[in-house]
This record gives C-alpha cells, sequence and structure tokens, in this order.
C-alpha cells in the first residue's frame, strides 16, 4: 500500500511562470543553462517476466543508471517504493500479455507519466517500449528515464539515441547517458551538445533543444484536436476549469498521455490541483470511484472496470461526470470567439499549432480574471496583500462573465493562484500572462482614446 499511496495523487507537470523570451537573448552561462539541474535521475529498462505459478507476467527493472549505493536504510526504503511504482506505470496494462513478434518503436509506444511525492515535489516517468534482442514472440521492455524536468518532445529525442545504441549493444547506452547526466539542462530557448562516440560511425555530436515557451515543452495540441471536435475540446475545458472529474478513454498509451497533459496545458496559467494520473495502472482503477476531482487517462480494455465502477456516460475518448450545465459553463460570447479562433487553427501546424491554441485559451484567462491585480491590497506596512474577491467579480460588466467567475474563483487552482499572488510584493509582474495582461489592456485604452 505504501506505494500506492506516493502515487494516488499526481499534478500536471509543467512550471507556473515560464522564463521570458529576453533569456533566450542571453548568452551568458547562468542564464544559457537552468542552475542545478540534471537531465535525469535514472534510466531503468523494466522487463516483463513470468511468474513461476502461472502464464502471466510480472514487470521487474532489470537494468538501472546511475545505481545508488551508500544511502540509508530509510532511503532505500524510499526508493525501492518509487521503483515499484514505476514498474506499474510503465505496464499499466496489468499481467496478463501475449507475446509479440514486432513492436514497432514510433511515437504511439512513447508516452509519460508523473509521480508526486508527499511533500508535493512531482517527477516525470518517459517510457519507450521496445523489444528485447532475439528471435520469435516475446513480451516488450520498456526504458524509462526519471527526470524531474518536464520536456517530452527532447525525452523523446533522447530516447532515439538511446535505442539507436541498444541495436549495437547495451553496453553503449552506459557512456551516452553518463555524459548526458554529466551535461547542464538547456534554459528555454537554449541548446546544449553531448559528444558520443559510435562505432563505425566515430563521435557524433547530438543537439538537444529545449523549447522557449516553458510551459508547452510537454505538450502536443495536435493529438487532442484530432481526437476531439473543437465543440468537445472546449466541453473538457469549462469541465476541468471547473474542477470536475473527467476520464480520458484510448487505446494508446501516448494518445491517454497527450491528450491529458494537453487539457491540463489550456488551463495555464492555473494549475490543477487535484488527482492527476495520464495513464492509470489497472491495479490503481478503483480511483476512479473518488468523490474529489481528476484528470485520469483509462486504457479502453478497462472500460467495463470505468462503467461499473461509475455513473458516467462514456464516449469515445472522453467521459465527464455529467452534472447538467457543461454546455453553459463558458460565457456564451467569449465561447463563440474561442470557437472562431480555433477554426482557423488548421493553417497552424507543430510549434506554430502549440502557439495559436495557447494564446487562444490565455487569452480567455486575460479576458475573464485579467484585471485580477488591481483588486490585491497592499497596506503601508509592508504586510502580505489582500485579495477583495466580491469587489473583483463586481468590476465585470457582463453578467454571464461575471456568473462564470464567480464559480471560478470558488475553485482550488484560483485559489493557489492568489495566494501566491498576494504573497508578492506590489508592482509589475513578470511572465507571459501578464504580458498579455498589459497588451490587452494598452489596446482597450487606445481604443477607448479613439472613441472620444
Amino acid at each position: 500500500q505504501g506505494a500506492f499511496k506516493r502515487i494516488s495523487t499526481m499534478w500536471s507537470s509543467f512550471r507556473r511562470e515560464p522564463v521570458g523570451p529576453t533569456a533566450a537573448d542571453s548568452t551568458s552561462k547562468q542564464q544559457r543553462y537552468a542552475s542545478g539541474q540534471y537531465f535525469f535521475e535514472y534510466l531503468v529498462v523494466v522487463s516483463l517476466k513470468k511468474t513461476k505459478d502461472s502464464n502471466s507476467y510480472e514487470p521487474q527493472i532489470t537494468y538501472q543508471f546511475p545505481k545508488r549505493d551508500g544511502m540509508v536504510r530509510k532511503q532505500k526504503e524510499e526508493e525501492e517504493k518509487t521503483l515499484k511504482a514505476i514498474t506499474l506505470f510503465c505496464f499499466p496494462e496489468g499481467i496478463s500479455w501475449a507475446p509479440l513478434t514486432e513492436y514497432h518503436s514510433f511515437s504511439h509506444i512513447t508516452f509519460s507519466f508523473v509521480l508526486t511525492e508527499i511533500d508535493g515535489s512531482r517527477r516525470n516517468g518517459y517510457c519507450r517500449r521496445l523489444l528485447p534482442g532475439g528471435k520469435g514472440a516475446r513480451a516488450p521492455e520498456a526504458y524509462c528515464i526519471i527526470s524531474t524536468l518536464a520536456c517530452f518532445g527532447l525525452f523523446s529525442k533522447i530516447f532515439d539515441e538511446v535505442e539507436k545504441r541498444r541495436q549495437i549493444s547495451m553496453a553503449m547506452i552506459y557512456p551516452f547517458m553518463q555524459k548526458l547526466r554529466e551535461a547542464s539542462f538547456p534554459a528555454p530557448g537554449h541548446t546544449v551538445e553531448i559528444k558520443s562516440f559510435i562505432p563505425e560511425s566515430g563521435t557524433e555530436i547530438i543537439r538537444l533543444t529545449r523549447p522557449l515557451d516553458s510551459w508547452l515543452e510537454h505538450v502536443d495540441f495536435a493529438t487532442l484536436f484530432n481526437c476531439l471536435t473543437d465543440e468537445e475540446v472546449l466541453l473538457v475545458f469549462a469541465a476541468a476549469v471547473l474542477e470536475r472529474r473527467i476520464v480520458f478513454i484510448a487505446n494508446e498509451l501516448s494518445i491517454l498521455s497527450q491528450v491529458i497533459h494537453a487539457v491540463a496545458a489550456l488551463l495555464y496559467p492555473f494549475t490543477w490541483q487535484h488527482t492527476f494520473i495520464s495513464i492509470v495502472p489497472e491495479i490503481l482503477i478503483d480511483v476512479v470511484m473518488a468523490p474529489t476531482p481528476y484528470l485520469l487517462g483509462v486504457q479502453k480494455h478497462l472500460l467495463d472496470l470505468v462503467t461499473d465502477q461509475s455513473d458516467k456516460s462514456v464516449q469515445t475518448l472522453v467521459s465527464i461526470l455529467q452534472i447538467g450545465d457543461e454546455a453553459s459553463i463558458l460565457p456564451p460570447k467569449l465561447k463563440a470567439e474561442l470557437l472562431e479562433v480555433l477554426s482557423g487553427r488548421q493553417k497552424a501546424s507543430g510549434k506554430c499549432l502549440n502557439r495559436v491554441v495557447s494564446d487562444t485559451f490565455l487569452h480567455f484567462f486575460v479576458r475573464t480574471v485579467g484585471h485580477y491585480a488591481s483588486f490585491i491590497k497592499y497596506s503601508a506596512t509592508g504586510e502580505l496583500g489582500v485579495f477583495d474577491r466580491r469587489a473583483f467579480c463586481k468590476a465585470i460588466d457582463s453578467k454571464t462573465t461575471r456568473h462564470f467567475v464567480k464559480k471560478f474563483t470558488q475553485t482550488q487552482m484560483f485559489d493557489l493562484f492568489i495566494q501566491e499572488a498576494e504573497q508578492q510584493q506590489p508592482g509589475p509582474r513578470q511572465g507571459i500572462f501578464h504580458h498579455k495582461i498589459r497588451e490587452f489592456q494598452d489596446k482597450k485604452k487606445k481604443e477607448k482614446t479613439k472613441k472620444h
């Protein structure tokens, strides 16, 4: 039970305030690298081993780098619990496996999960499944990198390099991962170069670039919009904003992890504060019975377990615990504007699509709650600020927007956002959200001046 308690509450895995664009312009080493951060904590290989008394399989760690020596007993016990949890998330399907003759290594078998420690700190697991060497039918094994850093695209590229070396020899993985572990993690917008020797190819220089938008570096909105219509995305967004219970259902692990992280990213600059499990292991499926808010990813073969244990109406990909007001949560005018902007996203792709989608939903929050800082009052004695919630809501002209904001201010994500804002000193605030607020306010002032 100890291992399960550690993983029962999962959180979204991106930073609240991204580093501003000016960070990319600096060439100083201090700003080019994220200080004191390793690329990863360790790499493990999880293999499926047949149990002695049956035809079922049990996931076991068969390789770990680096090995942790010299730990005291309590540290060792904690690590054993974490490693046990990792095996569950690498093979969440359970113990029933049919040996496979081929297993292609593309994005559909690269996925991620998030582990939240008791103290609230977060670690990301990045997995890629491959077939072990040999001939004939055999079960896959999972290569898993554990890191405090959230950047799916970058770690996917690292897996490409790991796989390339694995095809030569397992021994080739060690020197590459050692070089990677010694390298400094780049700041947003910067690149780090890793030198690595491969027989017959010689020394290669591997360039790993971190995206400039740090809160989007774990996100691919394309998968979300390929799976859901714009209207369905807004339905999910509305339910998530008011912290409802949402289950995502798909066959492929990669789709589950990408969709659920994308939905969490739509909430920026706010952070999902409740249970967040991108891929629910079969052994933890009872979590769908929880009465508290959650974002869960469940594989389709577990659908019967989900529907047996809840009264949700399951759709193709997403299931929301229906309260009846889902279609009317968002203010009608702003909802129509969201749909109009999203309808033009087909022209964008890749990083441009991420920017179009993120800007669209960021602008929604700018329009609805961007005036919050004006309602944090500071005393002359230098004490912490106090947010005037009533005056903040009253300042909204639109009745439908005011109705939405009143509900939104009752959520934990808004409450935590305001608590952090109250602890900051008065004055201009940093980050892309506040930059967008200033842009919007300046635009409104210019429009007002023109009218007069």
